[in-house]
């Protein structure tokens, strides 16, 4: 895969994982109520949901793409449409993805379960990877390169939510977080929008 092409990927990963949702909302949630540990289990068991998602997505789209080149274009063609409606849908949100996170009491396991639970019970994040990596996945790449993809998708995952477990040992972070929910919704949405064009143009 070519560098331009795996950081365009790996922006897009980057900005969905930032943004303010179910999922950073759970991590802060454990890691407010529990401390740093459940925390950092919570973003990484979130990050295993996340990379069987991409794993499935990419191992399907795979079949698609040496079966049924057409249907393929399809989803190809879908999945910019939908990425550019979550682009205007981000966009449009303005303030309203602030987030509201309240401390709970919280153990490893707890947190563990819940992160996995989060990610694999959102059925937007299939549709999402889906459409995203339908945008990367080619006909003639080889396992490595599908394997960079997962491990992309997972790793900037629970890098980002790692990050924020650490972080909010700092009491400014989640403040920080809230005031700027808002910009990293409209970085989302042009990125997506961008990513949508990106086919429109071959």
């Amino acid at each position: 895969m070519p560098l331009t092409l795996w950081l365009s990927l790996a922006a897009v990963c980057a900005l969905g994982a930032m943004s303010p949702g179910p999922s950073l909302a759970m991590v802060l949630r454990h890691t407010l109520g529990g401390g740093r540990t459940p925390g950092v289990i919570a973003g990484l068991a979130h990050a295993m949901g996340v990379g069987l998602y991409a794993l499935l997505t990419v191992w399907g789209l795979g079949a698609v793409i040496s079966r049924q080149p057409m249907l393929f274009m399809v989803i190809t063609w879908g999945g910019a449409a939908y990425l550019a409606w979550l682009g205007i849908k981000a966009l449009r949100a303005g303030r309203g993805g602030a987030l509201e996170a309240q401390g709970a009491a919280s153990g490893p396991a707890q947190a563990a379960r819940d992160g996995v639970l989060v990610a694999l019970g959102n059925p937007k994040l299939i549709l999402f990877f889906v459409a995203l990596l339908s945008q990367f996945v080619s006909a003639d790449m080889a396992w490595p390169g599908k394997a960079l993809i997962v491990a992309t998708a997972t790793l900037i995952d629970g890098g980002w939510y790692v990050m924020v477990a650490l972080a909010l040992s700092h009491s400014t972070v989640l403040p920080w977080l809230q005031a700027r929910a808002h910009w990293i919704n409209r970085i989302t949405g042009v990125l997506l929008i961008a990513l949508a064009l990106r086919v429109l143009v071959g």
